[in-house]
């Protein structure tokens, strides 16, 4: 994952290069990615809900907010403030944050298996990769538009 675009710090020290006002201008890109995972999330349940019915529809939207979720806590992880700016801590707090973040999606897979009756796995995992796949369609179009450049 690309973390050089989470960091408020680096935000802070920009001077006017292209480069560095893509930086700037793709800080916000974790806020767009997990925006646009929940309007993922919601249009999926409301699908299955036309499609399949109430059960496919939570299934769904829980899958869904088994991936914004922790994608949340990574992208909350590396925003914060540290008190070392420097590139090993941002390595660190990468690190715990992807810890965090595939110890919250198993947690809540296992809630999810545990306490929800009755689940149907199939709109639950499409809802789950569906989101997903909206960080790779996320990362993909700013490498675009980087190419093209436009870097807003």
């Amino acid at each position: 994952m690309d973390v050089a675009f989470f960091v408020p710090e680096a935000s802070r020290k920009m001077t006017g290069t292209a480069e560095e006002r893509s930086a700037v201008t793709s800080g916000n890109l974790a806020v767009r990615i997990l925006l646009t995972q929940l309007v993922l999330c919601m249009a999926l349940a409301l699908l299955f809900w036309g499609v399949e019915g109430n059960v496919a529809a939570y299934s769904a939207l829980l899958g869904g907010l088994t991936c914004v979720i922790p994608n949340a806590f990574l992208a909350l992880r590396l925003a914060l403030p540290r008190r070392d700016p420097g590139a090993e801590a941002l390595v660190r707090a990468a690190y715990i944050g992807e810890l965090g973040k595939v110890t919250l999606t198993v947690l809540m897979f296992g809630a999810v298996f545990l306490l929800v009756r009755p689940l149907a796995a199939g709109p639950l995992f499409a809802g789950f990769v569906g989101c997903q796949l909206a960080t790779f369609a996320g990362f993909l179009g700013r490498d675009r538009r980087n190419k093209n450049g436009n870097n807003g």
